[in-house]
């Protein structure tokens, strides 16, 4: 699918951050080798086992159990949880952020044809502001309007869509959300707003 195929009424696009317009493992695996060469140089373990298992600790059983396994296969010390959570959180990536390809296309393609772009992101306000500030936009930052939906109510809750809508002052008709993630489909739909799924760009 590309921009030709939507609908021409639109005049107002909301996408998600993670996963929409960037592999979001892309940001993790570079937080996973910063944290395992923290690691290797303050309790001198193999830095590259510790990425090893925390890849695929992130493939097989999702983010949140990464810790957790390299403490109970190399016996890290609890303190070093907090490194590991600010890290994820602030972290000066070694690499830019490339978003998908497609998702370049059509974000260009909105920006020729002078309609709004809007990012709106569930998680931590700082660690997505981080993520945004990492990703390499090829000019189009000056076009993207970001808010953070736990600022005002996490998706799937609908209050932060209705609050841009008020705020931009559109019609629900007006507007198309790009998702890959039940909160954000049962966000859009609380809103009488129309989605589509990321991976019919992709």
């Amino acid at each position: 699918m590309k921009y030709s195929d939507i609908d021409k009424r639109k005049t107002a696009f909301i996408f998600e951050l993670d996963n929409v317009l960037y592999p979001e493992k892309d940001y993790l695996y570079q937080v996973y080798y910063l944290f395992a060469n923290l690691i290797e140089y303050t309790e001198l373990y193999d830095a590259k086992a510790l990425l090893g298992l925390m890849t695929s600790t992130y493939e097989k059983e999702g983010a949140e159990f990464v810790f957790d396994r390299i403490k109970e296969k190399f016996h890290i010390d609890e303190k070093y949880r907090l490194n590991f959570e600010n890290l994820l959180v602030t972290a000066k990536l070694p690499l830019k952020l490339l978003l998908y390809k497609n998702m370049l296309e059509l974000l260009q393609d909105i920006v020729v044809d002078r309609k709004k772009i809007f990012i709106l992101t569930n998680g931590n306000p700082e660690q997505q502001l981080n993520k945004i500030k990492h990703t390499e936009w090829h000019g189009l930052e000056q076009y993207l309007i970001c808010y953070f939906a736990d600022e005002i109510s996490p998706k799937p809750e609908p209050d932060a869509i209705h609050f841009i809508l008020k705020e931009h002052n559109l019609q629900r008709r007006d507007m198309l959300m790009v998702e890959n993630a039940e909160a954000d489909r049962l966000s859009a739909g609380a809103c009488g707003i129309d989605y589509i799924n990321a991976g019919q760009f992709l």
